[in-house]
């Protein structure tokens, strides 16, 4: 049975909606909303659905409502407001940027909090049945940014001119650069730019040079991904890529270690400076490539919208994401014990206090 709302609760809610409706010149009548909405970062998305799952079957809520919308869309959709017709809980596969905190407050959006769930990796894959391949930082930023330091040695950038992995490297192979990826509005792309993108490109003294004498020239030169097909946006489908790598093992793919972990029969993951994307490897930050994970709180819902406190209490049980919990089983990195205690205790506060 779908718990209730009380009057009480709607309160807050209800002048909100009313006062919009009255500033756009009518007022119309609000039905209470009695399930959860979360939306954002497609890494985080198949943890939160198993969440959702089961705190859903456990308490009888009714199904949450996830959508799959990226992290930088998420937080804009979970920032434009409060009430009922904005989101209660973003997903983001990196943290909350500033100006978004401030676009958020802008729009009345206060009270948030933020729950830090675990660790991933970004994976950079390949077929499983293609040749095993290892790749440096500084490989990928060439194969994939948009401007590079001129082959010929002359101390200028040049728009990208290698259509092979071995013009790059004489020990990749020789077929041509085809790299599938997420968008702009995607925490995993946010990651993949300042964790592979970032590092590589200062691996030249030419960047090296420009960020000293254009400091406002140099981020936008070593995070510019090339237009020309070599790297090619796939959306927030990271299925579409899987099927996309299927059909051509010389194709690699970007995304999550949890989807590369779920999809372990078609692919393969490459390793980055010599350490191949693992639990065991990212949990002791041996992989070069990982990150945090988190979900945000919209707290003005908090004992409005049914179900926000025992879904956010179910995602830091230890049964949850613990070393031996479900999530682990789907990919999750678990935190070490120290900060799960820490998020846990923060989770049960936000939970635990009074609207």
């Amino acid at each position: 049975m779908t718990k209730k709302i009380r009057v009480a609760e709607l309160a807050p809610l209800a002048l909100l909606a009313l006062g919009a409706a009255i500033g756009s010149g009518g007022v119309q009548a609000q039905t209470p909303r009695d399930y959860i909405s979360i939306v954002g970062s497609s890494t985080v998305f198949p943890f939160s659905t198993v969440v959702a799952e089961q705190f859903s079957k456990a308490q009888r809520f009714k199904p949450a409502k996830l959508e799959s919308t990226g992290s930088g869309g998420g937080i804009k959709l979970f920032c434009a407001g409060v009430g009922e017709q904005y989101p209660d809980i973003a997903n983001s596969s990196r943290p909350m940027t500033k100006s978004e905190m401030e676009i958020c407050a802008k729009n009345g959006v206060t009270e948030v909090a933020e729950i830090k769930i675990g660790y991933d990796g970004i994976s950079v894959a390949h077929a499983s049945s293609a040749k095993p391949i290892a790749l440096e930082r500084s490989d990928l930023w060439l194969a994939l940014a948009k401007h590079v330091p001129d082959p010929k040695g002359q101390h200028k950038l040049v728009a990208n001119p290698y259509k092979s992995w071995k013009e790059i490297n004489p020990q990749l192979p020789n077929v041509k650069i085809e790299v599938y990826g997420p968008p702009s509005t995607s925490g995993t792309r946010d990651a993949f730019t300042e964790l592979v993108m970032d590092v590589g490109c200062n691996e030249f003294p030419v960047m090296r040079a420009l960020k000293t004498a254009d400091s406002k020239g140099h981020k936008p030169a070593c995070q510019t991904m090339r237009e020309d097909g070599a790297f090619v946006e796939a959306g927030e489908n990271d299925n579409l890529i899987v099927k996309k790598l299927a059909a051509n093992p010389h194709a690699f793919g970007i995304f999550g270690f949890s989807f590369l972990d779920q999809n372990r029969d078609k692919l393969q993951g490459v390793a980055i400076e010599g350490i191949k994307p693992g639990f065991e490897a990212i949990a002791s930050t041996k992989y070069p490539v990982s990150r945090p994970l988190f979900f945000y709180v919209k707290k003005a819902h908090v004992g409005v919208i049914p179900g926000i406190r025992e879904y956010v209490i179910e995602f830091t049980s230890e049964k949850s994401w613990g070393p031996e919990g479900y999530l682990s089983g789907r990919g999750l990195i678990p935190m070490p014990e120290a900060e799960r205690k820490q998020f846990a205790a923060k989770a049960a506060s936000l939970a635990a206090s009074p609207r």
